[in-house]
């Protein structure tokens, strides 16, 4: 990946801090400020309030002086920073008190009117032109005798909200590059937990495409990386395996179509430089017949695995007696039986006995189990084919009396081209894929094939079927 995908990620990282804080600068300022404005106007009118209804009034019942009056209106003005007058009801400006930077009060407001802010309880603007600026101002109504008699009005900037507005501001920033250089660590943490195994990973894959699957990648964490790691080491096994398999399988192969070619190659060579006798040819020939029906039975027997190692392949099932397939194989043997003295008993469950599979497939596993049975029996001894009911279960047995497997070969029997010692000597037609393909035809149908043997006493093989149901 050559870091692209990690300055992908920087280059994220650093646009979404610039953008954070360009969104603060612009959206942020502009939805503090009238909540500010609010929030300060409010407070202005609850101070005015306070002392239009508490103090004032007495100034009306000539319980205070306009001087007194004065005094408290410089306290308010001290304590807000802001412009205060006090009205009568007509607009006349009885006494002020401002702070600085504020302008003069008039000594009367021209058309004055209380009202003119309606419901709102502040109003911002320049006051009738009094202020060069816009300011904030509340009025409010000095009560006495259940009737206004005067009226509190305070004026204050509305610039006076930006100090504020910047404190808040510089809070916001602060805690925005808090968060930014917190967010830090989440990069780290792709760094760590993403990119580094994201990468081991590429280059495992790279590894694996060039052929090197001894490659392999290390599993430290138990999350998804880690198993995606262990779920590629795991395939990188498997294709080894099959690698091997595939080399062990062609120089199976090779040398299983390099002996008789080579035979028959010898012998028609020798028959056509004079080397072996005319007389003789005829020998030579029954020789070059049988090397040739090894490589065809070679053949059929590797286009038969081929069938099974398609996994689209589709089974023919059918309902079919068992036992007529079993008989009819059996028949298929008499003349070697005969030539071997070797008997084949039939113990069958019944007359007739139904089962659900693919009927050619089958008789193939019958006749490669019949014919290993004889092939590897003594003289004069019996082969017995027997069948069982169990459930929905049909269970075939091909036992013989023979020269058995050995134990650590049992394993192996079922692998392409595997011939144990014993069978090489006693056998030297066979392909060594007949019990391949046995298995490969029960297990396609889903079910099993069992082997009990003892060498020296003989071998019995049990594969399954399912029993077919009345009404198919």
């Amino acid at each position: 990946m050559r870091s692209t995908l990690y300055l992908k990620f920087i280059i994220l990282y650093v646009i979404f801090g610039f953008l954070s804080l360009f969104t603060a600068a612009t959206l942020t300022s502009g939805l503090v400020e009238q909540p500010l404005r609010r929030y300060i106007a409010s407070s202005i009118y609850q101070e005015a309030s306070l002392v239009a209804n508490d103090y004032l009034p007495q100034y009306f019942s000539e319980r205070l002086s306009l001087n007194d009056v004065h005094l408290q209106l410089t306290g308010m003005e001290t304590q807000l920073g802001a412009s205060v007058w006090f009205l009568s009801q007509d607009g006349e400006v009885l006494t002020s008190a401002k702070s600085e930077g504020y302008p003069e009060a008039p000594d009367m407001v021209e058309d004055f009117d209380p009202a003119e802010g309606g419901s709102a309880r502040y109003q911002i603007g320049t006051y009738h032109s009094y202020f060069e600026e816009d300011v904030i101002t509340v009025i409010a109504p000095v009560v006495y005798g259940y009737s206004p008699h005067g009226y509190l009005m305070i004026h204050k900037y509305a610039s006076d909200t930006q100090d504020l507005q910047s404190m808040l501001m510089r809070a916001v920033y602060i805690t925005l590059i808090v968060i930014f250089l917190l967010s830090f660590v989440i990069l780290l943490g792709f760094q760590f937990f993403v990119y580094r195994p994201l990468h081991k990973i590429t280059e495992a894959a790279t590894q694996y495409a060039s052929g090197n699957l001894d490659y392999e990648i290390p599993v430290r964490t138990e999350d998804e990386m880690g198993y995606l790691s262990a779920s590629l080491n795991y395939m990188s096994s498997q294709l080894k395996d099959i690698e091997d398999y595939q080399k062990k399988f062609v120089a199976n192969v090779s040398h299983d179509f390099r002996s008789p070619l080579t035979s028959i190659k010898g012998y028609v060579e020798a028959m056509a430089d004079g080397t072996i006798p005319p007389e003789m040819h005829e020998k030579y020939l029954k020789i070059i017949l049988f090397e040739t029906e090894r490589l065809t039975d070679l053949t059929r027997d590797l286009l038969t695995l081929n069938e099974f190692d398609n996994k689209n392949m589709l089974l023919n099932r059918e309902k079919f007696d068992i036992h007529e397939v079993i008989k009819n194989t059996a028949a298929s043997f008499e003349g070697t039986c005969t030539q071997k003295k070797i008997s084949i008993e039939l113990l069958l469950a019944t007359k007739h006995l139904p089962v659900y599979a693919d009927k050619r497939k089958i008789h193939q596993v019958l006749y490669n189990l019949l014919d290993n049975a004889i092939k590897f029996s003594d003289p004069e001894s019996t082969v017995t084919i027997e069948t069982t009911e169990r459930g929905e279960k049909v269970y075939i047995s091909v036992k013989d009396y023979g020269i058995g497997i050995p134990r650590n070969a049992l394993n192996k029997i079922w692998e392409r081209f595997y011939k144990t010692d014993l069978s090489r000597g006693k056998d030297k037609k066979g392909t060594g894929l007949g019990l391949a393909i046995v298995k490969e035809a029960v297990q396609a149908h889903g079910e099993n094939i069992n082997v009990v043997s003892t060498e020296g006493v003989g071998t019995e093989f049990i594969f399954s079927l399912p029993k077919a149901s009345p009404d198919a």
